[in-house]
């Protein structure tokens, strides 16, 4: 047996960051006092047996007598972490509990992070099915690509409950908020930008399909892998990077990045690659650059201001983060009150104009999308999100927009729990 502890490696507890991970970043806690016999017949026997038969007899009421109608689960096979790769379910941990620590914060949502140590497509779906009837809704999280797209398509298909993996439609939908700002501050028409997506793995594909779903054509939309540009006449195509040919690049434009990006107005990077100046001079002036990899941005935001009049990264020492927290909280909060069946492109168009509208009377070059600390997007993002439920037809409850205690505007986050009460 190792002898290994926290407390036998003195330069890890001299660190302020493992300090702080000092036996994990959350913990459970019970909602209701048991300082009485009455206390504990109500919660446990005998009382709870009414409430279990209550449920038997009403599967909906499930919702408002458990935790799952306020409860996420924050679901990693760890195969793709961070920046960090496939590094498995046990080093996945930290960061599966900083996003519930965020949910909780941000949203008001309880989340609990599980990591499974499998990495077969059926295992996962097999897990996450079964565990179902524990939550409100599933949050997919570094899971690698092309396997996170048939995992969440089908647990989006057999579950009645949503299912979002944020690596591809968190990062979408922040990306669309900061590019339509973006837009209106150089007074281009959305429609008419010409769009280059360096980077065809989860992200990538979300942010083409968002973006095309909003507004941008196809036909000015290019994405770029390892191998180059993507287009239809290219062999050994995957089927669903065939299925982004038929929907870009409708000229069938060829070569690697340097093409792609002659006359483009806007380059979204989301491959970790770096982009060089020789590429970048063919852009057309004044545009945009979301150089989004992390830690290292494709791009160094000095050398993108060269070529572009607006850039953001992924980084938070730099202005225009582009982050997910901006999204995902209020996208769950909203989808729970609104006891969403699934989360819809309506939805999540939806929540990227809502958080573009949070700073939109405070609009500059180097403020295209609010701060990830701003209290004010989940609340904005939960509304316009359960109203696009409603308006889609997934939602089971009518939430009246801001009428309901989880979407009234708050100095905290924490008077989000109003609304979670069991």
């Amino acid at each position: 047996m190792s002898s290994f502890s926290f407390e036998t490696q003195p330069e890890l507890s001299a660190d302020p960051v493992f300090e702080l991970h000092k036996h994990g970043k959350m913990a459970i806690a019970p909602t209701v006092a048991l300082s009485s016999r009455d206390d504990l017949s109500l919660a446990y026997t005998p009382g709870v047996a009414r409430v279990c038969t209550a449920i038997a007899d009403d599967e909906d009421l499930h919702h408002d007598l458990t935790w799952a109608g306020n409860t996420v689960a924050v679901v990693s096979d760890g195969s793709a972490v961070l920046g960090l790769g496939n590094i498995g379910p046990k080093a996945a941990m930290p960061v599966m509990e900083g996003k519930a620590v965020l949910f909780k914060q941000f949203g008001g949502v309880d989340a609990i992070p599980i990591c499974l140590d499998t990495q077969d497509v059926e295992g996962i779906i097999a897990v996450v099915k079964a565990l179902g009837p524990s939550f409100g809704g599933i949050n997919l999280e570094d899971i690698s690509a092309p396997r996170c797209f048939e995992i969440e398509r089908r647990l989006d298909e057999a579950l009645d409950i949503p299912v979002f993996h944020d690596d591809q439609h968190g990062t979408a939908i922040v990306v669309l908020a900061a590019l339509r700002n973006a837009a209106t501050l150089l007074n281009r028409r959305f429609a008419d930008l010409r769009v280059v997506i360096s980077g065809a793995g989860a992200a990538g594909i979300a942010i083409t399909d968002t973006l095309i779903a909003a507004g941008v054509h196809g036909a000015n939309t290019i994405v770029c892998d390892s191998r180059g540009i993507i287009h239809s006449e290219r062999d050994a195509l995957t089927g669903v990077k065939a299925a982004l040919a038929e929907k870009t690049n409708y000229s069938g434009r060829t070569g690697g990045i340097k093409e792609a990006l002659i006359g483009a107005d806007v380059l979204i990077g989301v491959s970790g690659g770096a982009i060089g100046e020789q590429a970048l001079a063919g852009m057309a002036p004044g545009g945009i650059i979301f150089a989004l990899a992390n830690p290292t941005p494709e791009v160094p935001p000095a050398i993108a201001h060269k070529y572009a009049a607006i850039v953001a990264t992924g980084r938070s020492d730099f202005p225009n983060q582009i982050n997910n927290v901006l999204a995902f909280p209020g996208i769950f909060r909203g989808a729970l009150d609104a006891r969403a069946t699934r989360i819809t492109d309506g939805m999540k168009v939806a929540a990227a104009e809502a958080i573009a509208s949070v700073c939109s009377d405070d609009l500059r070059a180097d403020a295209i999308v609010p701060s990830a600390l701003d209290p004010r997007v989940a609340v904005v993002v939960a509304a316009a999100v359960a109203q696009a439920a409603e308006l889609d037809g997934v939602a089971r409850r009518i939430t009246s927009g801001f009428g309901t205690p989880a979407l009234t505007p708050v100095s905290s986050p924490a008077a989000f729990s109003t609304s979670a009460a069991h």
